[in-house]
């Protein structure tokens, strides 16, 4: 398997970097709503960590994967799609992104906000004033921007089980 993508398929780095964000996604998203209906105690705080962390780490790695993307182009599409179907392509995957850096953002904001000093794995950082209103307004972003996600995602699993099914190309096979 190549290290980098070639003209059919993806390289082993796209591949677990689309993989790994995947798995940690399908985690991080149900264990985030399940937070939310814990009453306040010492193992909500702890279980929020755990949920701090996962999140600054798929921060990093959307940010790799972002990088890693500009500096080597995805494979060429080997089927015919109209412009249409390859417009909602781009911007599904454009807004996959987007809701990812927003999630991440959000979350780390309000609790930047609510006073907390966070670690970023690589260093520690705390805002020297809280701010509830804007912690709150970041809160609801954070809240929305995984609805969104959830939505894009299924959009995009959709559109690989049409591709296959379907189209009865071979689109899953460049990213497997």
């Amino acid at each position: 398997m190549r290290f980098f993508n070639s003209l059919n398929e993806y390289g082993l780095l796209a591949k677990l970097f689309h993989w790994i964000t995947f798995l940690v996604l399908i985690l991080q998203i149900p264990f985030g709503f399940y937070l939310v209906g814990l009453e306040f105690s010492d193992e909500r705080i702890e279980l929020e960590n755990v949920h701090i962390l996962v999140g600054i780490t798929i921060f990093y790695i959307t940010l790799f994967r972002l990088m890693w993307k500009f500096i080597n182009p995805n494979p060429t599409s080997s089927i015919n799609i109209f412009k249409g179907q390859a417009l909602v392509a781009k911007l599904n995957h454009f807004l996959l992104y987007l809701s990812i850096l927003m999630i991440t953002t959000s979350g780390i904001l309000k609790k930047l906000y609510m006073g907390e000093t966070l670690n970023f794995l690589f260093f520690n950082y705390g805002f020297k004033k809280d701010n509830f209103i804007l912690a709150d307004a970041f809160y609801q972003v954070h809240i929305y921007a995984n609805y969104l996600l959830i939505a894009l995602v299924i959009l995009h699993i959709l559109a690989v089980i049409a591709h296959h099914v379907l189209f009865k190309d071979k689109i899953l096979k460049k990213i497997t």
